[in-house]
């Protein structure tokens, strides 16, 4: 037998092995994650949202579709709108990290070639989650960033982004205020 015969025996032998792991319940017994009450309440942004975006470029509108992915640990978001009269198209994934106590945030979109990451926490009482993290600036270099998300109630939420600065001084972005569409 030829050794690419045999490597993908072997392969497809530890995928099947892992398969039937995972389906005999195996996978909890090793400590496969499931979702907490933070991944339900990422679950809860799930839908069609009406988008309306203000920034000192000026205002534009678009949409977004939010869907929990991968059994219930992420929320993946799709993003159309226009910015200066071009399409612009960005896609999320959010989740929760319960080593850290943080969630966790990766965006990418058409405007930039390298993803923001960020991370942060959520304050219950206020309902409001604060992410900080790295991602490519206006002129292309690393800068850091600051969101709220406000959550105001089932339907409404809104997201503001700031650019912080080499001395911490922060710079209002843009205002993103999501309507769940009915």
């Amino acid at each position: 037998m030829n050794t690419r015969i045999q490597r993908w025996s072997r392969w497809a032998g530890v995928v099947a092995a892992g398969l039937m792991g995972v389906l005999s319940g195996a996978g909890q017994a090793q400590g496969f994650p499931t979702p907490g009450p933070e991944h339900e309440s990422l679950k809860r942004l799930e839908g069609e949202w009406v988008v309306t975006i203000k920034s000192p470029e000026g205002d534009s509108s678009g949409s977004a579709t939010c869907k929990v992915v991968c059994g219930g640990l992420w929320l993946a978001s799709d993003f159309h709108a226009e910015f200066g009269g071009q399409k612009f198209h960005g896609q999320g994934l959010d989740g929760y990290d319960p080593a850290k106590k943080k969630y966790l945030s990766v965006w990418v979109d058409s405007m930039s070639t390298r993803p923001l990451l960020f991370e942060g926490t959520m304050d219950k009482e206020k309902k409001l989650l604060t992410m900080r993290g790295e991602g490519p600036g206006p002129d292309g270099s690393l800068v850091k960033y600051r969101n709220e998300t406000q959550f105001k109630d089932a339907d409404h939420n809104t997201v503001v982004m700031y650019l912080v600065g080499e001395g911490g001084e922060e710079t209002k972005m843009m205002t993103i205020e999501y309507a769940r569409k009915k």
